[in-house]
């Protein structure tokens, strides 16, 4: 059975009464619901986490190899600022899907540059609550491609 480590970056638990006009009322627990349902479906574990530290992120990431097969990570605002989390991305070989409810590039410019992007597989953006679900299953193919 395949792990799948799930991260929430910074202000995700507002989903669903934050900025609606951007993220839509899904809330955070729906989105888990569905990732659950997916999960089983395909027989995959995941944890999910929702933190607003920067360095609790780090320290799931960097404890994940070797527990973990893939990672699906919506950094957030961290997208755009956090080298850290870029750098523990890399330092760990655990294959990555960044995931964004919202088009990043369709928003402010600030939001253009992911620092994740370059160490992630891949990055997917743009569909709400969709996201997720097709970040989960490009982790499943990265997984499957891999071994």
């Amino acid at each position: 059975m395949h792990k799948i480590l799930v991260i929430h970056g910074p202000n995700l638990n507002l989903l669903g009464s934050r900025e609606i006009d951007v993220y839509g009322t899904t809330t955070i627990e729906e989105i888990n619901a569905d990732l659950k349902r997916l999960a089983k479906a395909k027989k995959t574990r995941l944890k999910i986490v929702q933190s607003d530290h920067e360095g609790e992120i780090v320290e799931l990431i960097g404890k994940a190899k070797g527990k973990f097969d893939a990672i699906l990570i919506n950094p957030a605002a961290y997208t755009h600022t956090s080298v850290a989390i870029r750098d523990a991305i890399s330092a760990v070989d655990v294959p990555a899907v960044e995931v964004h409810l919202s088009n990043i590039y369709g928003r402010e410019e600030f939001r253009h540059t992911s620092l994740i992007a370059p160490v992630a597989r891949g990055q997917i953006a743009g569909f709400g609550k969709m996201s997720y679900a097709l970040g989960l299953e490009a982790a499943l193919h990265v997984i499957k491609k891999k071994g």
